[in-house]
Formats: structure tokens, C-alpha cells, sequence
């Protein structure tokens, strides 16, 4: 079989599912500048990233005629052509990983948890073992089949990240979820400890890509994906604000990469944190250090969740407040010990407003 009889394509969108083995698939690129050719070739055939890097490692992606390499970036006009000759190997078992799991609601469509930090949403090169997807099947749910080696995710916090996601048990509600939020329909909120002061709301548009220098981190690039994220300041302390975060977008890293970009990177991030308590002189140097002391993985929460089932179409919406591993950091920057003993910290700070 064959794909195109001739000529290059140049598809509307990219296909419902990845093509079956055999076909030679073409296209064309229509931006003036892409990211890198395996990130492209994975937005374009709906494959995770992985597999399409495997695509392209076999010699069966040319870009012009040439074997393409992953890392080449892609310009207008670029043609380039997809062998499908093999079919991808089979997904791992997923193994089961017992612990315990924070449930905020649950029927046979959806449920939607509060992550603990510390713990990987899904299976990847590195974390094929104990993430969020092996306890969910530990505990013997059902999930929606989803991207290949993520059954039932529709949505991913970072690994150092807490708070709510949604995961879908049907292929219907993960296909509804999924759109929801490619719509902006879903309302995701995040608190935020950062340094400096936000005086006012700030509405980020800032395009997010691979670094181009160090793969591990993601930047502000001109020709990356849109990203969005508006911030709003809830209370100001000496060194620090917490802010709410409400996402437009869900690039990899946007929330910390965003914060950094206007100054005001997340306190404890060991990747974007830009220095930390260094960043800080005068009366509050002292008042940040203490901060950074207390605070032992990025101050970053996904606190509230709201959206419309997507069965029953009734609003739905979650509220998870700020985490225990925090607390010290959030009381450090207030200079408010009292706030240890509080039940509700962001509540009590009017985040919820």
C-alpha cells in the first residue's frame, strides 16, 4: 500500500489516528518555522514522541529526499515523507504499584485525584516503574486508552508538582476531556509561591520550545507552541508572593517557564529557579533565605479543577488546598507560623475568591 499517489499533502489537521503499517505518508510544512522534525512528526501522526524519534532512528523519514536527523528544524515548504513499514512494537505492561491514592471524585466515567509530589504522572524512558498510571492500575481501575503507555491521562502535572488532574475511564470521556481542554474549557488553577512582587495582574503569551542548548529544559522561544497562562497576585510577603496561576495552554513546564520569563520564577525550583534567595538584597535577603530553607521542591500546587462532566454535562469543581511538604515554605514567607495550624491556608489567603 501507498499513501499519496503524488505529490506532497499538506493536511487541514493532523489524522484521528496514526496511519496503519505500510502506508508512505506526505507533508508539507506550511509554518514559516517548526520545532525540531521528530516533535513535528509526532504532532502531525498523533505518535508519542518516542516513536516517532524510533521512526526517524530507522531511516524511514526523509526530509527534501534526505534521511531526516530528530533534531533538524523544519522550514516552509520542507517536504517531508514517512515510511510506515513496521508496526511499533507492543506497549510495556504496566506494572502494578501500590500506594495510596487521594481520590477527590469518582464515578465509571472519570475520577479526579490530588498527586502527590514526587510521583510521575505516566511510564517513560527513565520511569517505566511507580508512576501514577501503574498505582491507578494497582488499585484495578479501568482507564481509557489513551496515548500509548498513558492509558487514561488527559492531562499531566510535573513530577514535583501536587494537586488535581482528571483521568478518564472511557475512551468517550477521555476523547470529551481532551477536547475540553484543547477549548479551554476546563479551568485549571495553580498557587504559586514566587519570588519578588507581582503588583498586578499579567496576562503571559509567550511561545514555549525545547531549550535549545539543554534538552532537559523546556524556554521562551519565537518559534515554539503558543503557550498562555494569565497570573494574578493573591497576597504579597517580604520576599515573595503567592500568586494564582489560571492556564490557557498546558505546554511541558509553562507555569515555571512563564513565571521565569517575567521575573518571578517559582521559589524552590532547582531548574528555572534563576538563583533563588540570591535574586533577593536588602532587609529581605534574610527573610528569603529562610524561605528557600524551608521549602524542599518547587512551591507550585494545581489547587482548583472545575469543568463539565463528560457524561451529564453537570459543572464539577474541585478545590485541593495548599500541601502539607509546604506549609513550612508558605508560613517562612508570610512570616506567620500561625499558618501551620491552619486546615485551609489558601482559603484563609483568599485564593479561592
Amino acid at each position: 500500500m501507498s499513501g499519496p499517489p503524488s505529490g506532497p499533502t499538506l493536511p487541514s489537521s493532523p489524522p484521528e489516528a496514526p496511519p496503519p503499517p505500510g502506508w508512505t505518508v506526505a507533508f508539507q510544512v506550511a509554518a514559516l518555522a517548526t520545532e525540531r522534525l521528530d516533535r513535528f512528526l509526532a504532532d502531525q501522526l498523533r505518535l508519542p514522541r518516542t516513536q516517532a524519534a524510533r521512526l526517524i532512528a530507522a531511516g524511514t523519514v526523509t526530509v527534501n529526499g534526505v534521511p531526516g536527523r530528530a533534531g533538524r528544524p523544519l522550514t516552509r515548504t520542507d517536504l517531508v515523507e514517512v515510511r510506515l513499514e513496521v508496526p511499533a512494537p507492543p506497549a510495556r505492561d504496566l506494572v502494578p504499584y501500590h500506594m495510596p491514592l487521594v481520590i477527590a471524585f469518582e464515578d465509571e466515567h472519570l475520577l479526579v485525584l490530588d498527586k502527590p509530589a514526587g510521583l510521575v504522572v505516566h511510564p517513560a524512558p527513565g520511569h517505566w516503574e511507580g508512576t501514577l498510571v501503574n498505582a491507578l492500575v494497582a488499585h484495578g481501575m479501568r482507564l481509557a486508552a489513551g496515548e500509548r503507555d498513558r492509558p487514561g491521562i488527559v492531562h499531566r502535572l510535573d513530577r514535583d508538582t501536587s494537586g488535581l488532574m482528571i483521568v478518564a475511564k472511557t475512551d468517550e470521556a477521555h476523547r470529551r476531556l481532551a477536547r475540553a481542554i484543547a477549548l479551554r474549557r476546563v479551568e485549571r488553577h495553580y498557587a504559586a509561591l514566587v519570588w519578588g512582587h507581582v503588583d498586578r495582574p499579567l496576562d503571559i503569551d509567550a511561545p514555549i520550545a525545547r531549550h535549545p542548548r539543554d534538552r532537559k529544559r523546556m524556554a521562551v522561544v519565537a518559534t515554539g507552541r503558543a503557550a498562555r497562562s494569565r497570573v494574578e497576585p493573591v497576597a504579597r510577603f517580604a520576599a515573595a508572593d503567592l500568586v494564582r496561576v489560571k492556564l490557557g495552554t498546558g505546554r511541558t513546564h509553562q507555569i515555571r517557564v512563564h513565571l521565569a520569563h517575567v521575573g518571578h520564577p517559582v521559589v524552590g525550583d532547582p531548574m528555572y529557579g534563576g538563583g533563588g534567595s540570591r535574586r533577593v538584597s536588602g532587609p529581605a535577603r534574610q527573610s528569603a533565605e529562610a524561605l528557600e530553607r524551608g521549602t524542599p521542591r518547587q512551591a507550585l500546587h494545581a489547587a482548583r479543577l472545575a469543568f463539565a462532566h463528560p457524561a451529564t454535562r453537570s459543572w464539577l469543581e474541585f478545590r485541593a488546598d495548599w500541601p502539607e511538604d509546604l506549609r513550612p515554605a508558605l508560613a517562612a514567607a508570610a512570616a506567620d507560623q500561625a499558618l501551620l495550624a491552619r486546615s485551609s491556608p489558601l482559603d484563609y489567603l483568599g485564593f479561592f475568591k
